[in-house]
């Protein structure tokens, strides 16, 4: 007799191999999915990492003991530590401050900002922006140094550099420095931020608008070969992507708009790239025939690409080292 075929269950009709692969069909979106789920959480995971390690920071700063009068006596200058330490500089590397030509417009500002400062008189926090190699932190290293000068030990200003990368730890700084009676300059070099960075906030809320504020007796100096402390693509990026991309905008750019003196630093003429040159010849005891110096100093301005103060000193080092000259200040 032949086999009757097998009944299904009552609706469902009879099986068909279709039915496994739809079934492994259907879980590929899953595989997929659990793989953008964890490079979600592996993301999540290193985000709370960074914020864990600046939230130690920030505490490992507040638990050190508050700097007296006296810790600051033992140097001029001071690099600052995200841990909260700050560590004496002995001797500054710095140049003259008439060594700095082509730049007198600036430097009169900023000489007359940091006297005021430094008598106890309303100042500004400065920005130094525009090409590079023109003298922009050996400018605020020299007027630190000038002002110094003529001023007894209890009443000198005090520099103290924080890095680019520890800018999110300025508050900290701030806190520590407050309680002094000393007045501190607190000076960042290529100050410029990139990507996704958001550090720039901790800056924005110390020079203006935080609960706090910046204290009396400090005062802020930064360097920068941007106008605006950001890249433009990182500006179009947040106009490109924001609801309101007036918005996203301008809270960028009013970072630098927090600074109150922008003192602008531009491409040198080769009159003032040459005064440069024989400035340092002059200074440092370096004997060349004019004529010659001349020539061979538009040569190497040439082979550089550019003229500019760290050209010029470049440019002095090389003649020097041929000529047996040692480069030792007066």
């Amino acid at each position: 007799m032949p086999k009757k075929p097998s009944k299904s269950p009552a609706g469902k009709g009879p099986r068909t191999p279709a039915t496994k692969p739809a079934q492994v069909a259907a879980k590929r979106p899953k595989a997929v999915s659990r793989a953008a789920l964890k490079a979600s959480q592996d993301l999540s995971q290193e985000r709370i990492v960074r914020a864990l390690e600046t939230i130690a920071a920030h505490l490992a700063a507040r638990g050190n003991p508050v700097v007296a009068r006296e810790s600051f006596k033992q140097a001029d200058a001071y690099v600052w530590h995200p841990d909260g330490r700050l560590a004496a500089v002995p001797r500054v590397s710095r140049v003259e401050l008439f060594l700095l030509r082509g730049v007198d417009r600036v430097r009169d500002i900023l000489m007359e900002n940091t006297e005021r400062f430094a008598n106890g008189l309303p100042a500004n926090n400065a920005l130094l922006w525009g090409a590079r190699g023109m003298g922009k932190s050996s400018l605020v290293k020299a007027a630190h140094a000038s002002i110094n000068a003529d001023r007894k030990p209890a009443d000198k200003l005090k520099l103290i550099e924080i890095h680019r990368e520890d800018i999110e730890s300025l508050p900290a700084l701030m806190e520590q420095l407050r309680a002094s009676s000393f007045r501190f300059i607190v000076f960042c070099d290529d100050l410029s931020f990139d990507g996704n960075d958001a550090s720039y906030k901790s800056l924005k809320a110390v020079l203006e608008g935080g609960i706090e504020g910046r204290p009396e007796n400090v005062i802020l100096y930064a360097t920068s070969n941007r106008r605006h402390l950001l890249a433009r693509e990182m500006i179009e990026n947040e106009r490109s992507t924001a609801i309101n991309p007036g918005e996203a905008v301008e809270e960028k750019v009013s970072l630098s708009d927090r600074f109150g003196l922008w003192l602008g630093f531009h491409r040198c003429s080769q009159d003032e790239y040459l005064a440069m040159v024989r400035g340092y010849c002059g200074h440092f005891g370096v004997k060349v025939d004019d004529e010659a110096l001349e020539r061979e100093a538009l040569e190497w301005s040439t082979t550089r690409g550019s003229r500019s103060g760290r050209v010029a000193w470049q440019f002095v080092q090389e003649l020097a080292g041929r000529l047996g000259v040692k480069l030792a200040t007066k």
